[in-house]
């Protein structure tokens, strides 16, 4: 597509010749009326005419001119504001009615109009009763997703990601690879992944591969959907800690089995030797046996001590054994209890540590019914308190300590709502545990205790985030080969990552630095909310009063904050494949390219500035504020001249562009690039 010149835009041009040529028929006017006037020198009326005839060129000029403006320029840019909005939204707002010498197209423009929303809201209407069915099954696929503690990731036949839960989102936390549409090999970068997923059978059968992950081991069981074009289901399980018992304490117990077998052989063949000594004459060999009857001994004590510490950290590390919060577990008890029966307070500090939830609930609860019948009281404290490596669970109560015997009865109860009714006491050893009963120093309260094992984990859980508003789009399988030539991409089909950066100053030439960077994503021409990049960075000089006096940031803002060297990487990671967009998308390519960052942007990039002035070159006002106006987007309270804020805008123009684009047959990524470099001009890279 041809270049266009730089100079003003259409409207001012056609202002500044209707002007020019008015004055200076003006002029030539008066000029000639001077000439005649004094070739002539004409008396009276003759005179009057001979000076109106003179002006009555430039004069009509100027005014046919101020007619054409006022009747029919201005009615025809109006109109073109118009019809811009509503192919970008055709519920936008009715500002400018045909006026002037279009006055007349007011009543056709409103049919088309309303005919145009009748038609949508009959699609709508028609579309609704399918609709309310797939809303339906969606909810109640988001539901069980959200809910569900294994984490699911959901590949296309390109590896892109249509899905993910919940439990997935907090697996990969500030993995920048997790996003809808982004690649596979950027969360899980594993060779034996890839050779697995190439090598799937097509009829659903499941197969099994150990991918690392940073410092962990996922074991992940990946399924291919029949009849789903090549999509494929990966479930996630940690499996570091089974792998650590596995080369830890299994490997210890592997080791110690020998051993044991070996003085076990030596004691058993020594006691034989002994039992078959003569009574009389074998005082040496006699010794000598017992001597080795006391070392085997000896030695096999040393070994069973290593055995039972060993059998004690692999119960510790048993997979059925989880982290648990001692609030919740309180919490939990409390709700189990009937009513009108034995109540429990928590006291004291709070606690993590390791155990099978439902087993120690019917334990705490059967010993609760015992403490009721045997003390009289149906009022207990619930308290935690540490100790070497173990947490101990306390139920406290006014009156004296338990009896060992009666703790020995109550350890062989049956827990009959438990898998194979174990024992109490089984129960208690499954989590290496057992129960005492001690007196409080008071000398008025008494405690029953279990010791558990211990986390190295502080702080009470972290509040459970809403969830997403989007974790999955099953369009992108529709998506062209992320591999195919970029520039053929249709417009729709770009991964697009909108962003905007607040800077200590304009002159980012000159030493003024990016001090924010805030981005959003937009996959399948879909902005998603919540794939956000919102981070402030340390720029190393001060913030000027009159940049913070736009932008709002301080240095006590940015203090702590990552240096560029830092941040700008960690941009680069979030963009990934995606196409870049902008608003003046020169100024914010110097801010996150300064001559020291180490970063370079060089994939493609968009300007929602260059791109409107080239839609319409004939009217004024191409700058965000303007083409939020013009489009109908508002800013939320507070997000003006802020990066998030700004980026969000600019994408929501990007969406709002694209139907006009199309409209003109602007359909691939080398389309816009050609239409967006006709509209290039030399303009300060710092006006926004």
């Amino acid at each position: 597509m041809a270049r266009r010149r730089p100079g003003l835009p259409r409207r001012q041009t056609l202002v500044g010749l209707w002007l020019l040529l008015s004055g200076v028929s003006l002029l030539g006017g008066a000029l000639f009326a001077l000439w005649l006037d004094g070739l002539v020198q004409p008396r009276g009326l003759a005179r009057w005419a001979l000076w109106l005839g003179s002006f009555s060129g430039g004069g009509t000029i100027f005014l046919v001119g101020l007619l054409l403006e006022r009747q029919l320029f201005t009615p025809l840019r109006h109109l073109q504001v118009q019809l811009a909005r509503l192919v970008a939204n055709p519920d936008a707002r009715d500002d400018y009615p045909p006026e002037g010498w279009l006055r007349g197209l007011g009543p056709d423009l409103t049919r088309i109009r309303e005919a145009w929303r009748d038609d949508r809201g009959r699609l709508a209407n028609a579309r609704a009763e399918g609709a309310r069915s797939a809303a339906r099954i969606r909810q109640e696929l988001e539901a069980l997703l959200q809910v569900l503690d294994t984490p699911l990731l959901l590949c296309d036949r390109h590896r892109r990601l249509l899905l993910f839960n919940p439990a997935a989102e907090t697996l990969f936390e500030e993995a920048p690879g997790l996003g809808l549409g982004k690649r596979l090999e950027a969360l899980l970068p594993a060779a034996s992944l890839e050779d697995a997923l190439t090598q799937l059978p097509e009829d659903g059968s499941p197969r099994e591969v150990l991918v690392p992950c940073g410092e962990r081991w996922l074991r992940a069981t990946l399924r291919r959907i029949p009849g789903s074009g090549g999509e494929t289901l990966l479930t996630l399980v940690d499996a570091t800690a089974a792998w650590a018992s596995e080369l830890g304490t299994g490997a210890a117990l592997a080791e110690l089995l020998p051993a044991l077998r070996r003085h076990g052989a030596g004691l058993t063949s020594a006691a034989d030797a002994l039992s078959h000594l003569p009574r009389d004459g074998a005082g040496e060999l006699q010794r000598r046996l017992e001597r080795v009857v006391d070392e085997e001994g000896r030695s096999l004590a040393d070994h069973l001590e290593r055995l039972g510490e060993t059998v004690e950290a692999l119960q510790r590390q048993a997979e059925r054994l989880a982290p648990l919060w001692s609030n919740d577990l309180w919490a939990a008890l409390a709700e189990r209890l009937p009513e009108g029966g034995p109540t429990i307070t928590p006291i004291g500090m709070p606690a993590w540590f390791k155990g099978d939830a439902p087993a120690l609930l019917e334990v705490l609860q059967a010993l609760l019914a015992h403490l009721v019948e045997h003390t009289g009281r149906s009022r207990f404290d619930a308290e935690v308190c540490l100790g070497n490596k173990r947490v101990y669970l306390d139920l406290r109560w006014q009156g004296r300590p338990l009896t060992e015997e009666r703790l020995r009865g109550w350890r062989g109860e049956r827990l009959a709502r438990l898998p194979l009714s174990p024992t109490l006491g089984e129960v208690l050893r499954q989590h290496a545990s057992d129960a005492w009963s001690l007196a409080d120093p008071d000398g008025e309260h008494a405690r029953l205790r279990l010791p558990l094992p211990a986390l190295e984990r502080v702080g009470a859980p972290r509040p459970r985030t809403p969830p997403r508003p989007e974790f999955h789009d099953f369009g992108i399988a529709e998506l062209p080969p992320p591999d195919a030539e970029l520039a053929a991409r249709p417009l729709r089909a770009l991964e697009i990552v909108a962003f905007d950066t607040e800077t200590t100053g304009l002159e980012l030439r000159a030493g003024d630095r990016v001090i924010s960077i805030g981005a959003c994503r937009i996959v399948n021409a879909r902005l998603l909310a919540s794939e956000t990049f919102d981070l402030r960075v340390d720029p190393g000089r001060a913030i000027p009063p009159a940049s913070t006096a736009i932008h709002g940031l301080t240095d006590e803002d940015v203090a702590g904050a990552p240096p560029p060297a830092v941040a700008l990487p960690r941009f680069r990671d979030y963009i990934g494949d995606a196409v870049i967009l902008a608003h003046n998308a020169a100024f914010d390519l110097l801010a996150i390219q300064p001559p020291d960052g180490g970063v370079r942007f060089d994939m493609p990039v968009l300007d929602t500035l260059l791109i409107s002035r080239a839609l319409d070159p004939s009217l004024d006002g191409h700058d965000l504020d303007s083409l939020a106006e013009r489009y109908g987007l508002s800013f939320p309270p507070g997000s003006r001249h802020t990066a998030l804020g700004d980026a969000r805008v600019t994408a929501e123009l990007w969406l709002s562009l694209l139907p006009r684009l199309e409209a003109r047959g602007i359909d691939t990524l080398d389309d816009l690039l050609a239409l967006q470099a006709s509209a290039f001009d030399r303009e300060d890279a710092s006006a926004s």
